[in-house]
């Protein structure tokens, strides 16, 4: 139940994005966002065993790469449930850093993962353009691939690391992904508009920061570290394939974004990828398990 929470969390946290873009520019959203991850928080934690530069490079990969870029798609050019699924394939992204960094090799069903996973890229790249940028543009398909991409950067960081605390971990890092943030919301949008912004901001605006901070960081990467420091990741890991189910479920729900065949289709096959990917690592698990055995 804990694990479902989480994963529900996340997967309704793109329609609460959406809501808070309504009221920030995207790199001012996403600059709230990592203030109130490290304040007050981190006078609470302790900080993890890792050199600081892992922690910078972490912060400034997921602030101004991945959310920097996913805030600023979400605003225009992506619905929130595509945005749910597209951005799933930093899992293949991971794997291809981890191939040309430590020379790990691909499994056959990883291979076919992949290609499943690249069709899905392609019929949502095809009705970028045939549906005249509806549901989602080109530009954004490109921004949200390279927010993967630093998503799968900051894996690599963390896989680097070796095992730490992952809440501290994100408390510790939020700092160096305020001062590009906040340089990128200066640049792009300018101190008027950031100052009209901050000053006509609703509740609902603040709440939807305020859930992005506790919500999705704080409960979000606290409770999975729980659950992964004390059940098996096989266990554990399978349920992150809901996070586009439920945020695809919630954008059409509260949002009334239509999910046609195409859409679905796309789902079938990231997800399809996804889960032939989570079945090859427990396969190649039990395999070295079976010969550490003999």
């Amino acid at each position: 139940m804990l694990a479902l929470a989480v994963v529900f969390v996340w997967g309704t946290n793109f329609v609460v994005i959406k809501w808070g873009l309504a009221e920030f520019p995207p790199f001012l959203y996403a600059f709230l966002r990592f203030l109130f991850s490290v304040a007050p928080w981190i006078l609470f934690i302790p900080k993890p065993r890792v050199p600081w530069s892992r922690l910078a490079a972490f912060g400034v990969l997921l602030g101004a790469g991945q959310f920097g870029l996913l805030f600023l798609a979400m605003q225009h050019d992506v619905t929130p449930g595509l945005a749910s699924l597209i951005m799933q394939v930093q899992v293949f992204f991971t794997i291809g850093l981890v191939m040309a960094v430590h020379g790990e090799r691909l499994m056959r069903p990883q291979i076919f993962a992949i290609a499943l996973a690249v069709c899905g890229m392609a019929v949502i790249g095809w009705h970028s353009v045939s549906d005249g940028g509806m549901s989602i543009t080109l530009p954004g398909l490109a921004m949200l691939l390279c927010a993967a991409a630093a998503w799968a950067c900051a894996n690599l960081v963390v896989r680097n690391a070796g095992k730490v605390d992952a809440l501290g971990f994100i408390v510790w890092s939020s700092p160096f992904a305020l001062p590009p943030l906040l340089a990128l919301a200066l640049g792009f949008h300018g101190w008027p508009a950031i100052e009209s912004a901050l000053r006509g901001a609703t509740f609902a605006g603040w709440s939807s920061v305020g859930w992005q901070a506790i919500g999705n960081t704080l409960f979000g990467f606290g409770a999975w570290n729980w659950l992964l420091a004390r059940h098996p990741a096989a266990t554990v890991t399978p349920s992150a394939l809901l996070v586009p189910v439920f945020g695809m479920s919630a954008s059409a729900w509260l949002l009334a974004e239509p999910l046609p065949a195409w859409k679905l289709l796309a789902a079938a096959l990231v997800l399809g990828g996804l889960a032939i990917n989570l079945y090859a690592g427990k396969l190649a698990a039990l395999t070295r398990s079976r010969s550490q055995r003999r």
